[in-house]
């Protein structure tokens, strides 16, 4: 497993590569779309790539780097820009693209230095559902694509009717610190969607993070979640390790066995659609448990 500080610094990275960080400089930088319709789009980020690759897959020239791309035999042949947090300024201009596409905080420098160069760039921010299917509809729309079969297929996922009791539910993103979602954040709005009772969700961020909240232990045990839902957690039985572990074994979600793992990806960051449906369908099995 990685170290304490490993998965720490890839927190970090995925959180930034979310825009959970203040707005600071974005309004230069988020809104640049092309009148026409966008023959070379190049992709800073692997959900955007995705995106565009199910909207017109002849029109996307560039992508990021990193392994929820490098296996899937759709992107076999498009050329690579570097990790997401490091794209390579000069491959992205020698690809001559119409449009380039990032994730707002993230790319907001680079985003600059490409308008600077007269090439336009659109910084996507998907902190919840609906900024998810406005992403796609604007990209469409930018393709001169049609958004609606690939909405419809998305908006499928999520529950037509609510649970009739919604589980008191803490969603650990990481555990040093405690760190969870409140609702203004991909993860907290998800949980909402499918009838959590997001123990977190009213909570304001006084850390680094907008959209996630440090937790003491001792409001932990205050909340008593029912449910317990723990990203990439340390162990393969994330239910065995909370069971061993003093305070956590206290948990009502413990001692009743609904303690769950979750990828980082598709939960916390979107990461790729293919993601999103995964934590979705995932979701769905644990609420409709009631």
């Amino acid at each position: 497993m990685p170290s304490c500080l490993s998965r720490r610094q890839l927190l970090v990275l995925g959180l930034a590569s979310l825009g959970v960080w203040g707005m600071g400089r974005l309004a230069r930088a988020q809104s640049q779309i092309p009148p026409a319709p966008v023959r070379r789009v190049a992709s800073l980020t692997t959900l955007t790539a995705d995106i565009l690759y199910r909207l017109a897959p002849d029109k996307l020239v560039g992508i990021p780097s990193g392994r929820l791309l490098e296996a899937d035999p759709r992107f076999q042949g498009i050329t690579r820009l570097g990790l997401g947090n490091q794209p390579n300024l000069e491959q992205i201009v020698a690809l001559q693209p119409d449009w380039v596409v990032g994730a707002s905080g993230f790319h907001t420098a680079l985003a600059e230095r490409l308008q600077a160069l007269g090439i336009p760039t659109y910084l996507t921010q998907v902190d919840s559902w609906a900024a998810l299917e406005a992403t796609i509809a604007t990209l469409a729309a930018a393709l001169g694509a049609d958004p609606d079969p690939l909405l419809r297929e998305y908006g499928s996922l999520l529950p037509q009717e609510l649970p009739p009791v919604r589980p008191k539910t803490l969603l650990l993103v990481g555990t040093q610190p405690i760190l969870s979602p409140n609702r203004q954040s991909w993860a907290g709005d998800l949980l909402e969607r499918f009838g959590a009772d997001n123990l977190t969700a009213a909570l304001q961020s006084q850390g680094q993070f907008r959209g996630y909240v440090t937790l003491a232990a001792e409001r932990i045990l205050e909340a008593n979640p029912e449910v317990l839902l723990v990203v990439n957690p340390e162990a393969a039985d994330p239910l065995a390790f909370f069971r061993s572990r003093p305070f956590w074994n206290q948990l009502q979600a413990v001692q009743t066995q609904r303690v769950y793992g979750f990828d980082y990806y598709g939960l916390v960051n979107p990461g790729t659609l293919e993601k999103i449906r995964a934590a979705c369908e995932q979701l769905a099995r644990i609420f409709s448990e009631g």
